[in-house]
């Protein structure tokens, strides 16, 4: 059963960061600002900040390199973030034996259109800006275009689901936030897999997983607001129901549950 699949790694939510540790060094691939790039690393660290902590001046990846050096984690791959950690979500799917584990936080204050970007003048009220932050890791080797892949349908799935949202920015659906990030992980390991596309086992498990995770976050955003989520109702998933849990931040076994697995505080 899917909902039997181990965790890849352990999640810790103790704000200001959430943590992903894996036992043993894997292969990633992101655009983080801190590790970007095809990298090895055992963790994985949001940073959530507020705008005391981004005073005009202050260089956000020196702050999140000084944060995660002063918590141990300077070999981590780093996000930065804006959303209230504890929102996290959490998914996984299983296609063929390939099992795709998914962790987001979404904010989407930040959202833009793709190809028509707004002015943000720093001067006014940031503290609200959120992003979207992405781990995915897939259960077996991947070789470096398996990983670009990877990413490309991970990013295709995370617009998708934001897509469903429906939030407008005046006549324009916003397509994602300006400071996205998705990190794909993989073990090392002889024989990687030369592909991960959307024929693909892996590309399956990575899109559903992308897409429960993603729809959870961004369902949670809103009802987070002052305003109603819009066109959120009926936007699950069609095919068979991916693993979800709902996010803890004090650590804590995941207790599987039929179809479902709760993270229990």
């Amino acid at each position: 059963m899917i909902a039997e699949a181990p965790l890849p790694f352990s999640i810790e939510c103790r704000p200001p960061l959430l943590v992903t540790r894996f036992a043993t060094p894997q292969r990633m691939l992101s655009w983080s600002i801190t590790r970007p790039g095809f990298v090895t690393a055992e963790a994985v660290a949001w940073l959530e900040v507020r705008d005391a902590d981004l005073p005009i001046g202050t260089d956000p990846v020196a702050l999140l390199d000084q944060t995660l050096a002063h918590a141990g984690l300077g070999a981590a791959v780093g996000l930065m973030t804006a959303c209230d950690l504890r929102s996290h979500r959490l998914a996984q799917d299983e296609v063929d034996g390939v099992v795709a584990t998914v962790v987001t936080t979404v904010g989407l204050t930040n959202g833009e259109f793709v190809g028509r970007r707004r002015d943000h003048p720093r001067g006014r009220d940031t503290h609200a800006f959120g992003t979207i932050n992405t781990l995915v890791h897939v259960s077996v080797p991947l070789s470096q275009v398996a990983l670009l892949e990877a990413s490309s349908v991970a990013t295709q799935a995370r617009t998708v689901a934001v897509l469903e949202a429906t939030m407008r920015r005046g006549s324009d659906v916003i397509t994602g936030t300006g400071t996205d990030c998705i990190v794909v992980a993989a073990p090392v390991g002889a024989d990687p897999a030369p592909y991960a596309g959307l024929h693909t086992a892996i590309g399956e498990a990575i899109g559903s997983a992308v897409l429960t995770a993603t729809r959870g976050a961004v369902a949670r955003w809103f009802a987070a607001q002052t305003r109603p989520p819009r066109a959120l109702d009926g936007a699950a998933p069609k095919r068979r129901a991916a693993v979800t849990a709902e996010p803890a931040c004090v650590g804590g076994p995941v207790a599987a549950l039929g179809s479902r697995r709760e993270r229990v505080p």
